[in-house]
């Protein structure tokens, strides 16, 4: 048989063995900075020490000193830092901290010595994970998607795309985090702050609906190359829909061939986009107009006064009040 210098893992520590109890619930922050490995190599200890100092700094600031104070399993991973911490302080993170943070940063980087300027991605996620005061405390999968969710291409498409002089901090939270902070009505910021995106990392088994948000954006936030096609163009669609008037009573809905077909018996008609000034229809007895086709109008007749200034293109100017068809 062959030996082992170790002894094989009791049945009780293998997964699907038997049912026990959750290890409690954290909340994780992980920071990374920005072009890490393109400054001198000289310079890569000096980031790795200011980067927990300006989160000590932005904590402080905030208000939220007990947070940094009584941080769980901490670790420097070289170009960032990453703490767990009591969820209940989660919508506090998502605001102040984070736009406390944007700002603790423009300072340093206003005020920093030589060429280095530190901006930050951060995530926010909620687990659970082993928390016990031992040396491997804080590993499990939502530590990794924590750090997944760091690296993904939203998040890093964000920053790289903003201005540098104005956009210091880009946050990328979870689906979970999002929806027990900020969705539930418990952060400081209303859920329209906030973007939906599709969370991949190139070359890694990731793909999670995410959420960005940027204390101080700068550059077109709607950007396919950042957010995707799908994500920029149901953006679109919901504004192209809230932009659209209301039209009165539509009536059946298309009349085919790009006719539709609207009602406003006894009432005023007005439909269209009206610059410079508005025109309104009188529609007499009940009857109305039936369809509408490119820049034609057909059906019953139109009576009423016409007044007012029309400027643009006219086609047949009609004067005074006339009954009877137009033809």
């Amino acid at each position: 048989m062959p030996q082992f210098d170790q002894p094989l893992p009791e049945a009780s520590a293998l997964p699907f063995s038997r049912s026990r109890r959750l290890p409690p619930y954290r909340g994780i922050v992980a920071v990374d900075a920005k072009d890490f490995t393109g400054y001198p190599a000289i310079e890569h200890g000096m980031i790795s020490q200011a980067v927990p100092q300006v989160l000590q700094w932005s904590f402080e600031r905030a208000g939220l000193a007990e947070v940094w104070e009584g941080r769980r399993f901490p670790a420097s991973t070289g170009d960032g830092y990453v703490f767990g911490f009591d969820p209940a302080w989660m919508p506090f993170l998502i605001h102040p901290w984070l736009h406390t943070l944007q700002e603790t940063l423009t300072e340093f980087n206003v005020h920093s010595v030589g060429t280095v300027r530190i901006r930050l991605r951060v995530s926010l996620h909620i687990g659970p994970l082993p928390d016990t005061g031992g040396e491997f405390d804080g590993n499990g999968t939502p530590r990794n998607d924590t750090h997944r969710l760091l690296d993904s291409r939203p998040v890093k498409a964000m920053l790289a795309a903003s201005n540098e002089s104005i956009t210091q901090v880009a946050a990328i939270l979870s689906d979970r985090c999002y929806q027990d902070a900020v969705a539930g009505g418990f952060t400081g910021r209303h859920p329209d702050h906030f973007i939906e995106v599709p969370a991949t990392v190139e070359g890694k088994k990731f793909d999670q609906r995410a959420w960005l948000y940027v204390p101080a954006p700068s550059g077109n936030l709607y950007d396919r190359r950042i957010l995707g096609d799908a994500v920029v163009g149901e953006h679109e669609r919901v504004r192209a829909e809230a932009a659209e008037p209301a039209a009165g009573q539509v009536d059946g809905g298309s009349a085919g061939n790009g006719a539709v077909s609207y009602r406003a018996d006894g009432g005023n008609l007005n439909t269209g986009t009206v610059h410079g000034g508005q025109s309104v229809t009188n529609v007499e007895g009940g009857q109305h107009v039936t369809e509408v086709r490119g820049d034609s109008f057909g059906g019953d007749y139109v009576a009423g006064h016409k007044a007012g200034t029309v400027h643009g293109n006219l086609g047949d100017v009609i004067h005074g009040d006339r009954k009877g068809r137009r033809r």
